[in-house]
């Protein structure tokens, strides 16, 4: 597929380019960040870091004008994710809150809830964690069990949500729920609710991960009272608020995948060079450089298929299946290429040891490889897409 960007978008690049060539510490830029021993630190620095994003303007910037954004097009808003992929910057723990929550108050908000979070989402000042999936319930969403019962002039809240992503920091949580057990078909009788994280009966229980760092958590609601303003989209709509929701999750997280993916092929090049056998660079082995070849052949594909559906957003709000598609194939793009990082580690490949292992080469590459085991499973796992793809996209039955 050819694609030409328009002079805007190059005019675009270059600002985005220029901006962070100024402003991203020079050791951010080479290997990774300085990443803190203790997590108040990492915590500290990754919110420093999105306030001067955000003040430069260069947070949300797909976001309406009036809300704080730019009103940036869908191919803008994957060129700045496409510069930001040549560096290594402190992940922004707002990824929830401007890709997803932000959204769905701007189409299904009051102007109450809007006024309340939109410029507290934008700026940072408030963290939000998605509570969708359950034990039970994972990528059947429509299987959910939490139960939300009225009460006068609120709801009181009991279930189990789990993976929630940086819930044990989060200010608020979008919550979908069951509010009536008795609905014909299991998408009905949903609603989706604004929750303050720190309200009486939520609790977050950390999970750790084989990495040893905790992202994710299991969060328990207990008697929490949710008051009814803060239903979102009104009761019984969750459903249609929540693919709200995951919409924009698709189209947010192509980009944000790819530049992670990107950024991995050149990583994985560059430590091809620089590691030898027999006195010459690995980079120069015929077995390697075709491996290298097809990564970047599955990393243009990739690139390609994000324009192609900014390209349909451009027209409909509709992104398409390419969504669904594309974590399919970063998923098996980016563990093979970390399989082949270990590979070339060879002997000097090992498993983390029980100190911090975050500021050494091996250990950066040690924890890549043991997070991207998540990489199938996350955000729907790769069976459950395929059928999607399949029986959805292609037609086929089930």
């Amino acid at each position: 597929m050819d694609f030409s960007y328009t002079t805007e978008e190059q005019d675009f690049r270059a600002k985005v380019r220029d901006w962070l060539a100024s402003n991203v510490p020079g050791d951010w830029g080479s290997s990774a960040w300085p990443i803190p021993k203790s997590r108040p630190e990492y915590e500290k620095i990754s919110k420093e870091w999105h306030r001067k994003m955000f003040d430069a303007g260069w947070v949300g910037i797909d976001w309406p004008k009036e809300y704080g954004g730019r009103a940036a097009t869908p191919i803008d808003s994957f060129v700045f994710q496409e510069e930001m992929a040549g560096y290594i910057t402190p992940p922004s723990m707002s990824t929830i809150g401007i890709g997803m929550a932000g959204p769905t108050i701007m189409t299904h908000g009051t102007p109450e809830q809007k006024s309340t979070h939109l410029e507290k989402i934008l700026s940072g000042e408030e963290i939000w964690c998605q509570g969708f999936s359950e034990p039970n319930a994972g990528s059947d969403l429509a299987a959910t069990k939490t139960f939300a019962a009225e009460n006068g002039d609120h709801y009181v809240v009991n279930g189990q949500k789990i993976w929630t992503s940086v819930a044990h920091v989060a200010d608020q949580c979008i919550l979908l729920t069951r509010t009536d057990q008795n609905a014909e078909g299991k998408h009905r009788g949903m609603t989706y609710f604004i929750v303050d994280m720190k309200a009486p009966g939520v609790e977050v229980r950390p999970l750790r991960q084989i990495t040893g760092d905790s992202e994710f958590n299991e969060v328990f609601f207990n008697d929490v009272k949710v008051p009814k303003e803060n239903i979102l989209g009104g009761e019984g709509n969750g459903w249609m608020v929540a693919i709200t929701t995951l919409m924009h999750e698709r189209v947010n997280i192509a980009a944000y995948l790819y530049g992670r993916v990107k950024k991995a092929l050149s990583d994985v090049t560059r430590l091809t060079k620089v590691t030898k056998r027999n006195g010459k660079p690995l980079s120069d082995d015929p077995l390697i450089r075709q491996k290298l070849v097809r990564f970047y052949n599955e990393v243009e594909t990739q690139r390609l298929n994000n324009l192609r559906m900014r390209a349909r957003m451009n027209v409909s709000d509709d992104p398409g299946p390419i969504g669904s598609i594309f974590k399919i194939l970063f998923a098996d793009t980016n563990k093979n290429m970390l399989e082949l990082a270990v590979d070339v580690l060879g002997p000097y490949a090992e498993l983390l040891p029980e100190s911090d292992a975050h500021n050494d080469d091996i250990g950066q590459w040690m924890k890549m490889f043991l997070r991207a085991r998540a990489n199938s499973i996350e955000g729907g796992t790769t069976e459950i897409l395929l059928n999607i793809v399949g029986e959805r996209v292609l037609g086929l039955p089930r």
